[in-house]
């Protein structure tokens, strides 16, 4: 086990050390003290990251009601008194930052997910308990994200949720009937709100839309693209200088590319696909279900909100507006994912050698399913 812990953690901090020298050199490091801000959330994470690996993850199962519940008040306490930013009313201001409740959310219905999936292990084949319950319970959560809007956080999460129950058991027709369901769903909130219609438009008519919906993603293809190889230099970026609005957010990648090439952005790439294998396999080894499901949806998170993430900086996604896990700047989402690492540490703490979760053989007593913690 200390190979992918080995990988994971240096995955991470390697991630972590780009973002921040990545920070300095966008323009907003130094117009404001956002760089400062990104080392106080990088500290303040890497404590609940610690806080999270220390104790038993399967204390858990104990609040993952709470958290799902309290998760649901934050959302919709945000569209009342939230603040609006670009559109969206996604954020609470408490004065020394803005927190985003849709990240604390991702982790709650992560975790009341797993714990549902293990206790009810043996009927997740039954259509009423495998699929609509658990899934009808994480779109009460998605539907107060969608409203905020935000179209990328609701569609990252309803793939996190479709993983997790296919791999607890349920059969993937019905899953399959369920996606093109709520893809027609999300195509007539799409095809009514101006904004994301014209961000997925362009992407089949980037001509036309190249001042306006493409423009963002257009500059920062050219940015990559002018990295080459082994980049400008560090600093040396000039697509950055207000022709990549939100460069220091949501599209780093390009400062990343243009500044350090092919050399840094292959590294990132590999970067995240390690995470993702090492989470898998810390995943497989659980000493139990929930621990597997747990660690698996922790790991599918950041993998698919950083292939998303790619996807759109280099112009094959519309744009979604999600921040690249470890890099990017922000509180919320920084804290949440180093939130998330310490739990998948503490999976791996406690997994079992050599068997995997799934390998043991269990009979129905033998199964912690259910059992009062």
């Amino acid at each position: 086990m200390r190979l992918p812990v080995s990988i994971l953690v240096t995955s991470v901090l390697g991630l972590l050390t780009l973002g921040t020298v990545m920070l300095c050199s966008a323009p907003a490091g130094f117009e404001s003290n956002n760089f400062e801000k990104q080392l106080a959330f990088c500290v303040l994470g890497l404590l609940a990251g610690g806080v999270a690996a220390s104790w038993d993850y399967i204390h858990l199962r104990r609040v993952s009601v709470a958290l799902y519940v309290l998760a649901g008040l934050l959302l919709a306490a945000v569209l009342v008194v939230g603040t609006v930013r670009y559109g969206a009313k996604r954020w609470f201001n408490l004065g020394f930052m803005l927190f985003q409740p849709s990240e604390f959310a991702k982790l709650a219905l992560i975790i009341a997910l797993a714990h549902y999936a293990e206790w009810n292990q043996r009927r997740m084949h039954e259509f009423w308990r495998g699929l609509v319950i658990p899934l009808g319970g994480a779109l009460l959560l998605l539907g107060l994200i969608l409203i905020e809007p935000d179209f990328g956080s609701t569609m990252l999460m309803l793939g996190v949720t479709v993983v997790l129950l296919l791999v607890a058991g349920v059969r993937w027709q019905p899953i399959l009937g369920a996606v093109l369901v709520l893809g027609v769903l999300l195509g007539f909130f799409i095809y009514h709100d101006p904004v994301r219609r014209a961000r997925v438009e362009a992407i089949f008519d980037r001509e036309t839309y190249k001042s306006s919906a493409w423009f963002q993603t257009d500059q920062s293809m050219i940015a990559i693209g002018s990295g080459g190889t082994t980049g400008l230099g560090l600093g040396e970026g000039r697509q950055k200088m207000y022709y990549v609005p939100m460069n220091h957010t949501d599209f780093i990648f390009s400062v990343v590319g243009e500044e350090l090439g092919l050399a840094a952005t292959v590294p990132v790439t590999l970067a995240y696909l390690a995470i993702v294998l090492s989470g898998v396999f810390i995943s497989w080894r659980a000493r139990e279900l929930f621990g597997m499901y747990l660690g698996l949806g922790i790991t599918f998170l950041i993998g698919f909100q950083a292939l998303i993430n790619i996807g759109v900086v280099t112009g094959v996604l519309p744009n979604k507006g999600l921040a690249l896990p470890f890099v990017s700047y922000g509180g919320s989402s920084l804290v949440m994912s180093l939130c998330g690492v310490g739990l998948l540490l503490n999976v791996a703490r406690r997994a079992v050698e050599p068997e995997p979760a799934l390998a043991q053989p269990m009979t129905f007593d033998d199964l912690p399913v259910g059992r009062p913690v």
